[in-house]
C-alpha cells in the first residue's frame, strides 16, 4: 500500500446534514431569479439536455480514464480520480451558473437528472471504466448509491427549495423583490464560507500532502470545464448553454464520492485525499469562472 493511503481525511458524514440545509439555502436563492418559462424552454428543446448529459455523463469519464492513463498518478489515486469523473453533478453547480448568468433552469435540470440516475449510472460507470485500469484487485471493490437516499437529496437540495423560490415569485412578486438582494449577498457569503471551512478541515493534510494531488485536480477540473464548453458549442448550442454546460461538466459531487469511499473502500487515503481536495478546489475554480463570465454578459443574457 502506497503511504498516501495510510491519509486520514477529516471528513464526518453528520455535518452533511448542515451542509444540506446550507445548499438548500444557495437553491432558494437560485430560484427567485428562475421562472417557470425557462423550464418549457427545455421540454420544447430536448436536444439541449441530451448534449449536456452526454458531456457529463459519456464524455468526462472517456476523458478522465485517458487523463489517468497519461499521467499514472498511482493505483488509488486512478481509481479516485474515475470514482469523481462518474459521480453526477455537484449541488452547488446551481448557484455558479446562476452566479455566471447562464441558464440556471437548465443547470437545475440536469443536477436533478444526474443526481437520480446515480444510483444505477455511478456504479455500473465505475466498474465499467476502472477495468481499464491496471489496479490491484482490492481496488475494483463494486460500490452501491442508495436509490431512496439519493431522491432525498434531490427533495431536499432542489424540488423544496425550488418550488418555495417559484411559488413566493408567482404570488408574491414584490416581497421577492424586496428580499432577492439581502439573499444574495448572503447565499455568497454562504457560498465562501465552505471554501473557508474546507480548507481549514483538512489543513494538515493540505500541507503535507497537497503537491501530490494538486496539479492533478486542477487539470482534471479544468479540462472538465473546457471539454463541457467547447463540446456544447461544437453541437450548436448557444452562449449561455455552454456556459452552463461547462460548470455543469467541472462540478462534480464530491461529498458523494467521499461517502462511497468511506463505505467501500475504508476511506483509503490517495482516493480520499484527491476526492477531498476535488471537493474544495472546484469551489475555488468553479467561483472564479463564474464571476469571470458574470462580468462578461452577452447578448444573450
Amino acid at each position: 500500500m502506497d503511504g498516501i493511503d495510510q491519509i486520514t481525511i477529516n471528513f464526518d458524514e453528520s455535518k452533511l446534514v448542515l451542509l444540506n440545509w446550507c445548499l438548500a439555502f444557495l437553491m432558494f436563492g437560485v430560484a427567485l431569479d428562475i421562472q417557470i418559462k425557462d423550464f418549457k424552454k427545455l421540454w420544447t428543446q430536448p436536444k439541449i439536455t441530451l448534449i449536456a448529459l452526454a458531456a457529463q455523463l459519456i464524455l468526462l469519464p472517456i476523458l478522465t480514464l485517458i487523463l489517468a492513463k497519461i499521467i499514472n498518478p498511482g493505483p488509488s489515486l486512478a481509481v479516485g480520480m474515475i470514482l469523481l469523473g462518474v459521480c453526477p453533478g455537484g449541488n452547488v453547480s446551481n448557484y455558479m451558473v446562476h452566479l455566471s448568468k447562464a441558464n440556471a433552469a437548465l443547470s437545475v435540470t440536469l443536477t436533478s437528472i444526474t443526481t437520480l440516475l446515480a444510483a444505477i449510472i455511478t456504479p455500473l460507470a465505475f466498474a465499467f471504466w476502472t477495468g481499464f485500469l491496471d489496479i490491484p484487485e482490492a481496488l475494483r471493490t463494486e460500490i452501491a448509491v442508495d436509490p431512496l437516499k439519493m431522491f432525498k437529496t434531490i427533495s431536499l437540495l432542489i424540488i423544496l427549495p425550488l418550488s418555495i423560490g417559484l411559488l413566493l415569485q408567482h404570488y408574491f412578486s414584490e416581497v421577492v423583490n424586496k428580499i432577492k438582494k439581502a439573499v444574495g449577498i448572503l447565499s455568497l457569503l454562504i457560498f465562501l464560507s465552505f471554501v473557508v471551512f474546507a480548507i481549514l478541515g483538512n489543513i494538515g493534510n493540505i500541507k503535507d500532502h497537497l503537491a501530490k494531488v494538486f496539479f492533478i485536480v486542477l487539470i482534471h477540473n479544468a479540462l472538465g470545464f473546457l471539454l463541457g464548453y467547447f463540446w456544447a458549442k461544437i453541437t450548436g448550442l448557444q452562449e449561455r448553454e455552454a456556459r452552463t454546460i461547462s460548470i455543469e461538466t467541472g462540478i462534480q459531487n464530491s461529498g458523494l464520492g467521499l461517502i462511497l469511499i468511506f463505505n467501500f473502500f475504508g476511506g483509503i487515503g490517495g482516493m480520499a485525499l484527491i476526492c477531498a481536495w476535488w471537493g474544495i478546489w472546484h469551489l475555488i475554480s468553479g467561483f472564479a469562472l463564474a464571476m469571470w463570465w458574470r462580468n462578461r454578459v452577452t447578448s444573450e443574457n
